[in-house]
């Protein structure tokens, strides 16, 4: 099924040490689709990603935390890995700008230990979500339910486990942000 993106524009925030296939996978999927993806991170330039342990290849951020306004997207996307995850939580502009997405009503998908940033910034109470399984008592005691399972949505929210599930991530994520356009 296609779901056209056109003009559908998706910000995607990461720090140093995000999950690389996290990011390319689903951002290749949404341009496929017509959708404008922009990184978005703590500095411009390039940010280092990974695979699992190893360093993997570098992608551009085009707006900083600081620069990036919630009004000019559609939705956003959080790849894991837990250096990422970790220190992305730390960025009061990255909590603010989840923050705001969620409040406008805008589609969030998240992956992997992507899902600490949507805790530190309140945001998961009385949702359901997946995360890689290490993240499981930290949604719970954040007042999630988590479940173990493949891709997971919620209204407009799409969480998955690990780089594994990426394909039906990639399905939901682009099913929804095309229902959300409409």
């Amino acid at each position: 099924m296609t779901h056209s993106l056109q003009d559908f524009n998706v910000a995607i925030l990461v720090t140093d040490g995000f999950e690389q296939v996290e990011l390319t996978d689903p951002r290749d999927a949404l341009q496929q689709q017509g959708a404008r993806t922009v990184v978005v991170s703590a500095r411009r330039g390039p940010v280092q990603g990974m695979r699992h342990n190893d360093k993997g290849d570098r992608v551009e951020a085009d707006l900083t935390f600081a620069e990036a306004n919630p009004a000019s997207f559609d939705a956003v996307l959080l790849p894991g890995g837990v250096i990422n995850a970790d220190e992305i939580r730390l960025h009061s502009q990255a909590r603010a700008f989840v923050q705001a997405m969620h409040e406008a009503g805008k589609p969030l998908a998240v992956i992997c230990h992507g899902a600490w940033l949507l805790i530190s910034a309140g945001l998961v109470k009385d949702r359901k979500l997946t995360s890689w399984p290490s993240l499981a008592d930290d949604l719970r005691n954040a007042g999630a339910r988590w479940v173990d399972e493949e891709v997971v949505v919620d209204g407009r929210w799409i969480s998955s486990r690990k780089p594994d599930d990426i394909p039906a991530f990639n399905r939901q994520l682009l099913r929804v942000f095309a229902l959300a356009r409409h």
